[in-house]
């Protein structure tokens, strides 16, 4: 097993989004972005068979879409999508993100 302490372990950036790199196997990939109110992942896709999920650990945003459709995103939030299907995400307030990707890119 192995523990991380995420909010000990990984912090914010003024000037752009951060992120962590939590676990990486064969398996999954799992990655924490902070983001400060008003920073943004913008929409973006990958060409990979698999899925991703984006749960919000802290604080509230917007789940963006290719076609410019947003979702809001609060604390205990999941969006479960394919990696092939653009997604991004937009803070309106401090917001930690942690993404999950299996397989692996």
């Amino acid at each position: 097993m192995k523990k991380t302490e995420l909010f000990n372990e990984h912090g914010f950036k003024d000037l752009t989004f951060s992120n962590f790199l939590v676990h990486e196997s064969e398996f999954m990939k799992v990655i924490n972005f902070n983001f400060r109110a008003g920073q943004q992942l913008p929409v973006h896709s990958h060409e990979l068979e698999g899925e991703l999920t984006l749960t919000i650990l802290e604080g509230e945003g917007e789940f963006l879409a290719a076609d410019g459709a947003t979702m809001p995103a609060r604390t205990g939030d999941i969006l479960v999508s394919e990696i092939a299907e653009p997604h991004g995400v937009r803070a309106t307030t401090d917001m930690r993100v942690l993404v999950t990707i299996a397989p692996p890119i």
